[in-house]
């Protein structure tokens, strides 16, 4: 094959791709959405438990829910899993409790 002169390809400016590794680079854009959520369904999940709020053992599972699908490999997983299981803890104990259905705290 001939080379053609009007090639806009420029061989001088590729550069390779190098992957970077996690441990040696510092991250830039750092995603704290797991950590919040994990703290909120820890909250959530106490307050559930002690005020006997169905509405707040609800929110907490659904904060740990969160927290759970947008965590990275390297997060710690046992205290996800411990916020995930207290706030499955505090919907059954606040059904437990109390088995009528929950009521709105608006209504």
């Amino acid at each position: 094959m001939m080379q053609s002169s009007n090639d806009p390809r420029r061989p001088a400016k590729i550069v390779r791709y190098k992957p970077i590794d996690p441990q040696t680079s510092p991250v830039s854009s750092e995603d704290s959405l797991p950590e919040y959520m994990n703290v909120l369904g820890m909250l959530f999940s106490m307050c559930g438990l002690m005020m006997r709020l169905k509405w707040c053992s609800f929110a907490a599972l659904l904060a740990s829910c969160i927290s759970f699908a947008n965590t990275r490999v390297t997060d710690d997983t046992k205290q996800i899993v411990s916020s995930f299981m207290l706030s499955i803890s505090a919907v059954v104990m606040s059904y437990l409790q109390n088995p009528s259905p929950i009521v709105p705290p608006w209504s």
